[in-house]
């Protein structure tokens, strides 16, 4: 009897030491959550969720009912009704007299979406989170919203929950992050330009459409991330975009993994909300204190799929890579955009560049997830190399963005003893000696020697 008692005591001890060791893994994995006030200084004092950060690689993509037309831009509607030339004339000389943009609809068919397709080329992109225009300017609905009047690809167009499938595809077949664009107006819609006309003094869209469907998108897909748009036109007080963010922060089902960007008022842009926009295409080539994301489109003059594309309107992937690389240092993340068609399926061009970005970080990943920024940012004597550093600083990448030759000097590099220099995707150590003119003069590998392309990443180790 004793041995039994004894027995059962282990047990018990036992058992409540995994149960406390469960609840410190699980306590490791919250963020601490406190309550936040409907207002900027209080939002605003809430820490990013880790998890943002150290992703880096994000994919944006811009499918909607431009998609059908698939000319110009995702801005088709609103040039088509300023009667811009371009598309006067597409329109003119493609479609019947009198044709509306809304009639693009039903022809928004995603007869070939594949969502666990695109799941496995954004894995493979070296993504560690995906943004979807759940819905953008022209106010359709890329899921069954409640609010949004049968504009929506479930009751007009493909029939589908096209979120709802991406989500389940993202969630059960990749470890990345689930994100939804959202943009807070909607063009032409009757109730927001009344607001518009009243100067803002009435708030029947924000009340009633806007902050509902905000809500719903969030309670029904959990988003890891919410990206806002379309917030220019108004102040932050007509979009109630504090109330929401304090709900969204204190009381939804994602307020403590949720991250947020900084478009939700008028000059809210760089000064409120999670990490910074500040606009399209941002990439300033020097350290922002602040977190931020250059959001940008493989093809140069696009952020939806065009049919009269050329190839040369695509960047190269050496294009790509290096603004990676030079966003990553300077303590960005970098959201990489491709539009899909209107079948759902991802064009091979912006595919290629997907999967070669992938390539690439599949070699060169160690330098970019999980990285700071160093000291410098780039360096003090060859053009076109970028630093990233670990989080103990034991390690500085060096990123060459065009092929040194035979011997690179890093000029930002004090020569320490016991120095010890790879290159990722190379075999061995690499000789330096000091540099004549300051820094280190490194001997590069031949070209064979190594499996990387498109930029090369010295990883200097620092002796301890």
């Amino acid at each position: 009897m004793k041995h039994l008692l004894l027995f059962a005591a282990l047990i018990a001890c036992s058992f409540a030491l995994l149960q406390e060791e469960s609840i410190e893994i699980s306590a490791s994995n919250q963020v601490q959550s406190q309550r936040y006030s409907p207002n900027w200084a209080s939002l605003d004092s809430r820490p990013l969720p880790a998890w943002y950060d150290q992703a880096k690689v994000g994919i944006f993509l811009h499918w909607g009912v431009f998609s059908v037309p698939s000319y110009g831009s995702a801005w088709f509607w609103h040039y088509l009704r300023q009667k811009s030339k371009g598309y006067v004339n597409f329109m003119k000389n493609n479609y019947r007299p009198g044709f509306s943009y809304p009639e693009f609809a039903p022809m928004f068919t995603a007869e070939f979406y594949d969502p666990n397709q695109w799941a496995d080329i954004f894995q493979k992109a070296g993504a560690r989170y995906v943004v979807l225009t759940s819905k953008h300017h022209e106010g359709y609905a890329l899921w069954p919203s409640s609010h949004g009047f049968s504009w929506n690809s479930v009751e007009v167009g493909s029939g589908r929950d096209l979120v709802g499938e991406l989500e389940q595809a993202i969630r059960s077949k990749t470890n990345l992050r689930f994100g939804l664009y959202n943009s807070l107006l909607e063009w032409y819609q009757s109730s927001y330009e009344n607001d518009k006309a009243n100067n803002w003094t009435t708030r029947e869209f924000s009340e009633k459409k806007c902050i509902p469907t905000l809500k719903e998108l969030v309670t029904k897909y959990k988003p890891d991330l919410l990206w806002s748009d379309g917030e220019w036109e108004a102040p932050d007080k007509y979009w109630g975009s504090e109330e929401f963010l304090a709900w969204l922060y204190n009381d939804s089902p994602v307020k403590d993994i949720i991250a947020t960007n900084d478009r939700w008022g008028t000059g809210t842009k760089g000064v409120h909300g999670g990490f910074f926009n500040f606009a399209d295409k941002y990439n300033p080539g020097v350290l922002v204190p602040h977190k931020w994301e250059n959001a940008m489109t493989v093809d140069r003059y696009a952020w939806t799929y065009r049919r009269n594309a050329k190839l040369q309107d695509f960047l190269k992937p050496e294009e790509l890579i290096s603004t990676l690389i030079k966003t990553v240092s300077c303590g960005g993340n970098i959201l990489v955009n491709v539009g899909p068609t209107k079948e759902g399926t991802i064009a091979v061009i912006m595919e290629e560049r997907l999967l070669q970005m992938g390539e690439w970080l599949g070699i060169n990943g160690e330098a970019i997830y999980g990285s700071i920024p160093w000291t410098h940012q780039n360096d003090t004597l060859t053009k076109g190399v970028w630093y990233t550093t670990n989080k103990s600083k034991s390690k500085v990448y060096a990123i060459a963005t065009h092929w040194p030759g035979t011997k690179i000097v890093l000029g930002a590099i004090n020569p320490v003893k016991n120095l010890s220099i790879q290159m990722l995707g190379a075999v061995g150590n690499l000789s330096w000696v000091d540099n004549a003119g300051g820094g280190i003069k490194i001997a590069v590998p031949r070209p064979d020697a190594t499996k990387s392309k498109w930029a090369w990443t010295f990883v200097l180790n620092f002796p301890v």
